[in-house]
């Protein structure tokens, strides 16, 4: 039997059996990393998966195929190409240059990949931790969502060296609808800086209109509507507007990440000297939205500090 023609079918995806792609691996399977490492499946890459719960690796094998490793190590050992997409400075930090981190095991010549949305400090730290091992660093934050990461269609905005971002862009497009590459290592970081600060905006004006449609005694829905064919229009108003009216908003990118995205913005803004008095105020709403409870709750919750307590 010609091998080329051998399948084999796991979960949700069909798989040809010894003619993967590229070895890869992916450390950290939360909302948005578990769809995407389930994308590299498809796209025909053989896939180790980290996770520091053990349990939802194992879940994500059994639907997807692939291996799972009890370190960031193992699961790295042998990749061509190790992604990342964990919480925070300090996770990545452990995750990749940790005791058991993924540089621990890494080739000279491979290739780091770190979706996560860190500081431009850290992604710099570890691409001279890896330049100094001979493994290069592509700093590739993400937006789009929990809803883009589940039907690939993601933005990344990567910083790093020509050459290692042409290894990655390939590997990345199973995941994403536009990938590119703004400047060297820190450069994707500060662009998704640019990124959240556009959107906690646009999240702020659309609670305000909201807000004042319902006392101007208008129908929300129908205006959003309207406006939204217009100059008005926002990927944030047309995929929150309903849930914000109907007061829905255990779903989605969380208050609690959004603040600590805001905190690497308003730092980093600190040091390039960028006069950010909006997006600083909107962190201050976000904090209040946090003392009712809501550090879990979608970012449209904003619009609940408009309303009279109920």
């Amino acid at each position: 039997m010609d091998s080329a023609h051998l399948e084999v079918v796991v979960g949700d995806y069909r798989q040809t059996d010894m003619e993967f792609e590229m070895k890869v691996s992916f450390l950290g399977l939360g909302v948005m990393g578990y769809p995407m490492a389930g994308y590299l499946v498809k796209a025909g890459h053989e896939v180790c998966v980290y996770n520091r719960t053990a349990e939802k690796a194992a879940k994500w094998v059994q639907q997807h195929g692939g291996t799972s490793a009890s370190t960031p190590s193992e699961a790295a050992k042998g990749a061509e190409i190790v992604f990342t997409c964990v919480g925070n400075d300090d996770d990545l930090r452990q995750v990749v240059n940790g005791e058991q981190g993924a540089f621990r095991s890494m080739d000279k010549g491979t290739l780091l990949v770190d979706h996560t949305t860190t500081s431009a400090i850290v992604a710099r730290e570890l691409a001279g931790v890896g330049a100094s091992l001979g493994v290069g660093f592509v700093d590739a934050p993400i937006s789009g969502g929990q809803s883009g990461a589940e039907n690939g269609i993601l933005t990344v905005m990567c910083g790093g060296d020509q050459a290692n971002y042409d290894r990655a862009e390939p590997v990345i497009q199973a995941y994403a609808r536009s990938v590119k590459r703004l400047g060297e290592v820190g450069c994707g970081q500060l662009t998704k800086m640019v990124n959240q600060i556009c959107v906690a905006g646009v999240v702020q004006s659309l609670a305000e209109a909201i807000h004042f449609a319902q006392r101007a005694g208008l129908d929300p829905l129908a205006v959003i509507e309207v406006i939204s064919k217009g100059a008005a229009q926002s990927w944030q108003m047309e995929n929150r507007h309903k849930t914000m009216v109907a007061d829905e908003f255990e779903f989605g990118f969380a208050v609690d990440w959004m603040r600590k995205d805001l905190g690497i913005v308003l730092n980093e803004a600190r040091q390039n000297g960028a006069q950010l008095p909006g997006t600083a105020m909107i962190d201050q709403f976000y904090s209040g939205v946090q003392a009712l409870g809501g550090g879990r709750w979608d970012t449209s919750s904003l619009l609940k500090l408009l309303q009279d307590p109920k």
